[in-house]
């Protein structure tokens, strides 16, 4: 019995250990990165996707601030200026992207609208994270 129940121990987490992880969305985000400011290039999305689900499970409406993070917690606020005119917006993360290599964020069609960059399609932004939206959940 001494043995046995070592064994079995060491037997399990071995088990465990060679388990697959679950792939999981980074909770960074919110009140953690609160205050952090990252610079690259924001693109915008619009009529193609609009009506269908995001991510996060709501309608994507191309005529709200919202934006598209790999990793950034639904709900997120984040500030985002353009860097050539700065002009500013503030939207909420509710989708995942972009894909394209080189992309930090991607806006909908409202905010791009709103920070000039409609018939540029990419530009260089600035984005300062607030904290998070507050929801029925919360």
């Amino acid at each position: 019995m001494r043995v046995a129940l070592p064994l079995l121990a060491l037997i399990a987490s071995l088990f465990l250990a060679g388990c697959p992880k679950k792939p999981t969305v980074s909770r960074r985000g919110g009140r953690a990165l609160a205050g952090k400011v990252f610079r690259g290039i924001a693109s915008w999305y619009g009529e193609r996707h609009h009506g269908r689900l995001t991510a996060s499970g709501e309608p994507f409406d191309m005529n709200e601030l919202t934006a598209a993070h790999r990793r950034w917690r639904f709900g997120t606020l984040v500030r985002v200026t353009r860097l050539s005119n700065g002009r500013s917006v503030t939207v909420r993360i509710n989708d995942r992207g972009p894909y394209a290599r080189g992309l930090i964020i991607d806006l909908s069609r409202e905010a791009a609208r709103r920070l000039g960059m409609l018939s540029a399609g990419r530009t260089k932004v600035e984005c300062v994270i607030i904290g998070r939206a507050r929801s029925d959940d919360d």
